[in-house]
């Protein structure tokens, strides 16, 4: 078997190790991840199936891999070098005859067990014995060696059993990787991850956890003392946390490197290296010692796609301080983790700095907004229309959402925030949840019940957690803001006596979970790998070497994104060309120059386009050769984040052009273009009504937007008719105003008459 061969075996099946807690506190994570230059490896694992409990370990060196992954090769039906020297020397052999010797194997039950102990489960023993079958009978001279075994059998003088060695000598030949098997499991021993990182356990490092809510100043306190050391690093979630560390360092006169996937920000003008460095946690180095390191939102550790990386920097860190900061409920998880690697975890709880009450009515109408009010909402469609409503009111309002680029954000939080601009609302997904400094008096939920992509790649729709729940709400009278208090509510009336019973429960312990893994100790569990495998199945026709392969698929798109995925397609298939992707090349993909959005539609391709051009800066930091025009591409990116925020600021303008744009009966704000279908499962949401219980007369279900909205359970009968009502009132207030600017205009005109 080729290393090729094997090799890809191995990228197909493995998985990023978790870390669980044994004591039910949190789900973490883990990966075994090894820097080279700037490519992250993973060890991976070969699927088997197995429940973790509590304080068991998982007995998996017993246990056989999962061979639904292995695909049997195609073996030419070649006439032997000896050619019929077995029909000269016995006889020839009759096809129905061979048919009932081979049946009359495959039923042997001994052989059978033999075969699995040369790693031939049930399934592949019976792939091999169809091609080993179709072999024999399709050839036209068998090997005199096999010929004589047959032939011994048919006469007697041999024992149906004697055809075990041919028949593994075949399964092998299909079946390559079965002579590697002891290998992948010795590269798949996961069941010790802080072994991995030797510099760590090579030192005894202080462990100290920054444990207390929102705004209570747990990661000030660890900041501090990263300031305060000779070197450090600090590793956050997002790029807009990384980027106000790497700014605050600075401005305090401590010299700070920024490191992210897509951007390498030295303060020293000749490249050389700061002692301390803020990073995205992904990118954080595990072979650099430092003497403090920073660790923020420990919480993130239990999220199954981006926790590896929390777990790989708690475990591998080589600093003397690891300062961890986060919720309470990861305390107990964190605790147990440490004591695999003989060191103890000193706790400094905080309270919150300033107090937010659950206020005891709810908002009901866009009237009753006021200074300093911020609606959260868990879609951009709801963004679109809310945004819209407030501008009929004149009122006007900012807008921040996930997949706006982080300058755009900034760029919208500042204009919030500054008590001279005349925008005093917000209007804003949770993404405001973490990374972003925002004066907001009180959080409105628009909707307590947030959209989630199931294990199937079906959206269905859940109440938010208690930890989703407090993040938003503790982003109301933050210490530093304005507001020295803070308030919540919602939206809508019925919501209200659920946020409380939300808000009043504690953060959730994560349960003992059954996963997928191989030779994994207890405390971990596999990590999702679903973007990874979405993108090797884009690029599985295109040819690329191994590395190339793994590090392509390993990249952070948004695969939601339809001109990404095509962007990315492209990539791909311009570096297996060997052609380097160079700036004109980029300029003609993306048609650059762009200008700004005249609808919703525009703004979300400009928002596409961004994400392409970072996915270029992440690839160039990878393949420095093909990707050679990182700092042009940086510039039109900059540009383009300029472009992006002049749509945002006007963007209940281009709401109103695209309703204008939009067919009759059909939902303008609807997303324009879809990846594959996504159905809604309303089953999970309270109170959500059938829509032949809906009670709404005169709506017809296939043309109305509300009508739709009550059927897939987002609206309830009674809200949809207050909203009816609110409608109506604007729109009566509207043809009031209208009348009587005409009557001021009629009465000036008499009085010119007269005169």
């Amino acid at each position: 078997m080729s290393i090729n061969r094997c090799m890809l075996l191995f990228s197909r099946v493995q998985h990023r190790i978790c870390a669980i807690s044994v004591r039910n506190t949190n789900a973490l994570v883990d990966s075994r991840c090894v820097h080279s230059g700037s490519i992250t490896f993973l060890k991976g694992s070969l699927s088997g199936s197995v429940s973790t409990r509590q304080g068991v370990s998982s007995n998996s060196s017993s246990r056989p891999p999962d061979t639904s992954l292995f695909v049997p090769l195609s073996i030419k039906s070649d006439v032997g070098s000896d050619g019929a020297v077995g029909a000269e020397l016995t006889q020839p052999l009759d096809k129905n005859e061979l048919l009932k010797m081979l049946n009359k194997f495959y039923k042997r039950k001994e052989m059978q067990k033999i075969a699995a102990d040369q790693g031939l489960d049930a399934r592949l023993f019976h792939q091999a014995f169809i091609s080993f079958r179709k072999y024999v009978l399709e050839i036209s001279m068998l090997s005199a060696d096999l010929h004589i075994i047959f032939n011994d059998i048919c006469c007697g003088a041999g024992h149906i059993d004697d055809l075990y060695p041919y028949f593994m000598r075949h399964a092998k030949q299909i079946f390559p990787m079965l002579d590697c098997m002891e290998d992948l499991r010795k590269i798949s021993d996961l069941r010790v991850p802080a072994n991995w990182y030797p510099e760590a356990r090579a030192i005894q490092r202080k462990v100290i956890f920054h444990a207390g809510p929102t705004n209570s100043g747990k990661t000030h306190h660890a900041i501090q003392r990263y300031l305060a050391a000779k070197s450090g690093v600090y590793c956050g979630p997002l790029k807009l946390l990384a980027h106000e560390i790497f700014e605050k360092s600075n401005n305090a006169g401590v010299p700070c490197d920024l490191v992210t996937g897509e951007e390498r920000t030295f303060v020293d003008e000749e490249g050389r290296q700061a002692e301390h460095v803020a990073c995205t946690i992904e990118m954080c180095s595990v072979t650099t010692p430092y003497e403090v390191a920073v660790i923020d939102e420990i919480q993130m550790i239990r999220d199954i796609s981006r926790g590896w990386a929390w777990t790989r920097a708690l475990l591998g860190l080589c600093a003397d301080e690891i300062h961890v900061c986060g919720e309470p409920a990861a305390i107990n998880f964190v605790t147990e983790l440490m004591y695999t690697t003989g060191e103890e975890v000193e706790v400094r709880n905080y309270k919150r700095l300033t107090p937010f009450s659950i206020l005891d009515h709810a908002v009901e109408s866009l009237d009753n907004l006021r200074p300093g009010d911020c609606i959260v909402c868990f879609s951009k469609n709801d963004i679109y229309s809310i945004s819209r409503q407030i501008e009929i009111r004149g009122l006007e309002c900012a807008v921040i959402y996930g997949s706006l680029p982080p300058g755009t954000k900034l760029s919208q939080a500042k204009k919030f925030n500054d008590p001279e601009d005349p925008c005093k609302i917000l209007v804003a997904t949770d993404a405001i949840g973490m990374g972003l400094n925002l004066s907001i008096k009180r959080i409105i939920f628009n909707s307590l019940v947030k959209p989630n992509i199931n294990e199937k790649g079906e959206k269905e729709l859940d109440t938010i957690s208690t930890s989703q729940a407090l993040q938003i709400a503790g982003r109301a009278g933050r210490f530093s803001s304005i507001f020295k208090e803070g308030e919540v509510t919602t939206m809508h009336r019925d919501d209200l006596p659920i946020l409380k019973e939300i808000l009043s429960r504690n953060v959730d312990a994560i349960e003992d979970i059954f996963v997928s893994l191989s030779q994994v100790d207890g405390m971990y569990f596999v990590c999702n790998i679903d973007d990874f495998k979405f993108l090797a199945d884009m690029i599985q026709h295109i040819p690329l070497n191994l590395r190339s392969r793994y590090v392509f698929c390993t990249a952070p798109i948004n695969k939601k994104q339809p001109f990404v995925c095509t962007s990315f397609l492209k990539f791909a298939r311009q570096f297996s060309r060997d052609e380097p992707l160079t700036f004109d090349w980029v300029c003609r993909h993306v048609s650059w120059p762009l200008v700004p959005p005249k609808n919703i539609k525009d703004l979300v391709h400009l928002e596409a386009v961004h994400d392409v051009l970072d996915l270029y800066l992440w690839l160039s930091y990878r393949f420095m050769d093909m990707f050679p025009d990182a700092n042009h591409v940086r510039e039109i990116q900059k540009e383009l984040d300029s472009i992006i925020q002049v749509g945002v600021r006007n963007i209940t303008r281009l709401i109103r052009a695209t309703e204008t744009n939009a067919p009759p009966g059909t939902n303008p704000l609807s997303n324009q273009r879809r990846l594959g279908p996504s159905p809604v499962s309303p089953r999970r949401v309270r109170g959500a009504p059938k829509a032949q219980d809906s009670g709404v007369e005169g709506w017809q279900l296939d043309k109305s937007l509300g009508s739709r909205l009550v059927q897939e359970g987002l609206l309830t009968p009674d809200l949809l008719r207050q909203l009816q009502k609110e409608w109506s009132k604007v729109h009566r207030q509207e043809e009031e105003g209208v009348k009587l600017v005409a009557g001021n205009n009629k009465t000036k005109g008499n009085k010119k008459k007269k005169k």
